[in-house]
């Protein structure tokens, strides 16, 4: 027989070392320890209930579960596990168990499988994370709101194509990032409605000739309900990829933060400081302050990204039910939910900290023509077809260009000369009245749609969400 092995029985001779160390999971899905016992215990008291343990027995496996975790936890912090003690967390938990309070130990097992204990821990594990990640995501949005509120009246310009385009404030932009995260807490909502069934009782694939009870041990372990098909808990993990995709969106959407953090903390934007804490230096040049916090976020997205695509070419050839093959989905997860909440903690500290220079922000948007598409809408506004006064424009900012001025410095004789006689039969222009629609601060203000970059209306919005956000903590 193998020795040490929960399935030795089968076999006359021992797998040789390389293969164990080959095959081993307990260096990483130590991990999941407690939650193995969690569903133990939640196990064993169905089995009690089901009169397939007796209370005897019920009793002295529960205490001797609690004695194990602790007694693991004890020597995991002193730096003493030995990590090639059992092949996984399973069987660690079950050895030690027997270990400690003899053969009623291996009554723990009892219509189960380690293919749904694997699939219970994980879910336990992935819930309990996606909980804490929205928990700190909902501080993040905070953090985002609060500092938009400071700059409702903070004008900047607003960029596409890395051009500047139109004038807006930084609370607008801000706002378009607390969005985009909005949507990433409610994607973590409605995963953890699929991270949240219980497959325990699936056993190896087939379920059990025990009289089991799943929607006890459903319950008793805080989950929806259990899963309807034996073949699907156990080899199920849809819910693995859907995490990760949504950890993915997320990551892109800081990589996209950081990016601009980035050039607005450079010297050519100089829209942002970066406190020290969160900046580096340069070993060779003095004068260098570093944003590392958001370019390592900016790199270690492609991390998380590629823990999404190792997981999905993990899965695409897989028969059902178990395979071995599974064991790959815990490296890449755990990996990338230690990212997310080490970035969580991080990111939002640099955002309290920066320095916002409205000045330079406000004389970046008071040039490069970002309101020539006001003098296109006040054009329209007077009855001017908007194509026709989208070329007059154009002429406006050539002249503009070759004079070295912004369109609300030109004359009113540049004006007549921008406006041939043919318009000026179909407009009287108010020379006054444009140059007050030219103003950065009126330009911005004008856009007050719903949802536009004017002073009051980001207010509005800021309002509700914080409304929003006090209701979810």
């Amino acid at each position: 027989m193998a020795k040490n092995k929960l399935w030795g029985g089968r076999f006359k001779v021992d797998t040789s070392e390389l293969m164990d160390e080959f095959n081993a999971s307990l260096p990483f899905d130590i991990k999941l320890l407690k939650y193995d016992v969690k569903g133990s215990l939640a196990h064993v008291q169905m089995l009690a209930k089901q009169g397939i343990l007796t209370k005897e027995e019920t009793k002295k496996i529960s205490s001797g579960l609690q004695a194990v975790k602790k007694e693991i936890e004890k020597e995991l912090a002193a730096g003493k596990f030995d990590f090639k003690e059992a092949e996984d967390i399973h069987s660690l938990i079950e050895a030690r168990l027997t270990a400690k309070i003899g053969e009623v130990g291996g009554k723990l097992h009892t219509g189960r499988s380690r293919n749904d204990q694997v699939a219970l821990d994980l879910r336990l594990y992935l819930r309990e994370e996606t909980l804490d990640l929205r928990k700190m995501l909902l501080d993040f949005m905070q953090v985002i709101l609060d500092l938009a509120e400071k700059h409702t009246e903070t004008i900047m310009p607003g960029y596409t194509h890395l051009q500047r385009a139109q004038a807006i404030t930084f609370a607008h932009h801000l706002l378009a990032y607390y969005f985009k995260l909005k949507r990433d807490y409610e994607r973590f909502g409605d995963a953890l409605k699929r991270i949240n069934i219980s497959p325990l009782g699936s056993g190896a694939l087939a379920g059990s000739s025990f009289d089991l009870d799943r929607e006890f041990t459903a319950k008793k372990l805080g989950f929806i309900r259990a899963c309807k098909n034996s073949i699907d808990g156990v080899s199920d993990r849809d819910f693995v990829l859907e995490f990760l995709a949504v950890a993915s969106n997320l990551m892109l959407h800081l990589s996209s933060l950081s990016e601009e953090v980035i050039l607005w903390n450079s010297k050519e934007f100089s829209f942002i400081e970066l406190a020290d804490q969160y900046t580096t230096g340069s070993s060779i040049m003095p004068q260098k302050k570093n944003p590392d916090l958001a370019e390592l976020v900016r790199g270690k997205t492609g991390k998380v990204i590629g823990n999404l695509n190792q997981m999905l070419l993990t899965l695409k050839g897989l028969p059902l039910a178990y395979n071995k093959d599974l064991q790959e989905d815990k490296e890449g997860l755990f990996a990338s939910v230690e990212t997310l909440k080490i970035i969580l903690k991080l990111y939002p500290e640099m955002l309290k900290t920066m320095k916002v220079k409205k000045k330079e922000m406000q004389k970046a948007a008071a040039k490069g023509f970002l309101n020539a598409t006001e003098l296109a809408d006040f054009l329209a506004v007077n009855n001017i077809p908007f194509r026709k006064a989208h070329q007059i424009v154009g002429k406006a900012v050539i002249l503009a260009a070759q004079k070295e001025k912004e369109l609300e410095d030109l004359q009113k004789s540049d004006w007549e000369e921008i406006f041939d006689s043919d318009l000026k039969e179909e407009l009287k222009v108010d020379f006054e009245k444009l140059k007050e629609k030219l103003k950065v601060e009126t330009a911005v203000n004008s856009h007050s749609t719903l949802g536009g970059p004017a002073f009051k209306e980001s207010q509005s919005i800021i309002q509700k969400e914080r409304s929003l956000l006090a209701s979810k903590k």
